[in-house]
């Protein structure tokens, strides 16, 4: 049964995407962070939501803001929330109606669990066979590990990232976001459009199997690219990189510096800047090799140099001389960037019960078809007796399933 097309910021906008129906099924952050992104560029994005206490995020608090944790807030938004019982067989009937007019379908639950409840790839494939069917899960839909349940942490582990992310004489680290679900998402992202792509051409939908291992590494890239020239495990190098330097943070007098001299040119512009002009030709120093060779005997006399002035002070220097460096930043300086804030990166959005919450922007920065921040993250339930009253619900339908508490 299709949904009526009626003026709102869901189908009535100018993005990329606009026209463009999406079915989430996913929870926590792989699957919504895709979802958000495909919502900003202008997809109509249905987020299903348990009907007791939805998304997993919600509760993942402190700081919350109104009734839900700021964690949801910030990749949820340009989307409209049904909560609904999936174990309820009216429900689940209701979004499979759903599924039928959309033109993709987005799940991250443990490989089997959404076929299991009448709703997996084959069986909307039934009903809709141009569906372009989005599973993210822990480990992908095939392999000895399948089954197992995804989490970023494990994923960033068995991947070897955190192996090669720390100080060389400290233990392993996570990165400092949730790199694995955050790329999973993107990687998530690129499939779909790739096989809606395939669909203009063919006119079939298709099954696109995205998995937070995989994508941890697939960005292993250079790192990975050493190993297999060269037998050696690659170890840990702080925030120094393995085969360029100087290339890593450095003490200063107040604070630490970036300085990223990517080629021979750069050094030779770099070392006058720090008072070490006598080093940019010396034998020892002067190819990328020779240094990478010698860091050891370098470095420490760049961070001599260095500790002279502040990080503010040597990034302007270095800035001048053509040098990239600067400072780094804590979260709140670099949310207060001049550029950052120039790019639009910081957005504000009214909210029904917690007010205007501040958010981070869309990076994708297209010249014809602008991404938009339209709508805020949905209270739970908010949508939805909007939603199934578009499938075709009365209000006497609407009023049985909220007194049998299977919708919300």
């Amino acid at each position: 049964m299709p949904v009526p097309e009626t003026t709102s910021p869901w189908l009535e906008n100018d993005g990329a995407l606009a026209g463009l129906r999406v079915l989430d099924l996913s929870r926590i952050l792989s699957g919504p962070f895709c979802t958000m992104i495909l919502g900003d560029l202008g997809a109509d994005v249905i987020k299903v939501e348990n009907v007791e206490s939805g998304d997993d995020t919600r509760a993942w608090g402190p700081p919350f803001q109104g009734a839900d944790a700021a964690y949801f807030h910030t990749v949820n938004r340009n989307k409209r929330g049904i909560a609904v019982d999936l174990k309820n067989p009216q429900c689940r009937e209701l979004v499979k109606e759903l599924a039928a007019t959309a033109d993709v379908v987005v799940e991250n639950f443990r490989p089997g669990a959404v076929a299991r409840l009448g709703l997996g790839y084959e069986q909307i494939r039934e009903i809709n066979p141009g569906i372009v069917y989005v599973s993210v899960s822990g480990y992908g839909q095939t392999g000895p590990m399948s089954q197992e349940p995804g989490y970023d942490a494990i994923a960033q582990a068995l991947s070897g990232m955190m192996s090669v992310t720390g100080e060389s004489h400290g233990p392993p680290v996570r990165v400092g976001v949730a790199a694995a679900d955050l790329a999973a998402g993107m990687w998530a992202c690129i499939g779909m459009l790739a096989a809606l792509r395939a669909k203009d051409r063919t006119g079939e939908g298709q099954w696109v199997d995205v998995s937070l291992l995989d994508g941890q590494i697939s960005w292993l890239t250079y790192v990975a690219g050493g190993y297999f020239v060269t037998g050696d495990t690659p170890p840990r190098y702080g925030s120094a990189h393995p085969t360029i330097v100087p290339y890593q943070a450095f003490p200063t007098a107040d604070g630490h510096l970036m300085v990223a001299a990517g080629n021979d040119g750069l050094w030779r512009r770099f070392a006058p800047a720090v008072g070490l002009g006598h080093l940019a030709e010396e034998p020892r120093f002067g190819t990328n090799p020779d240094r990478v060779r010698n860091r050891h005997e370098l470095l420490p006399l760049i961070e001599a140099a260095l500790a002279e002035r502040s990080a503010h002070d040597w990034g302007k220097v270095l800035s001048d001389a053509g040098v990239p460096a600067g400072p780094i930043n804590t979260v709140d300086q670099a949310l207060a960037h001049p550029q950052v804030l120039a790019r639009d990166m910081i957005a504000k959005i009214d909210h029904p019960s917690a007010g205007t919450i501040t958010m981070v922007g869309s990076p994708l920065k297209l010249s014809r078809t602008a991404t938009t921040i339209r709508t805020a993250p949905p209270e739970l339930g908010q949508h939805t007796d909007e939603v199934l009253t578009a499938l075709g619900c009365t209000p006497r339908d609407l009023a049985d399933l909220h007194s049998a508490g299977a919708v919300r």
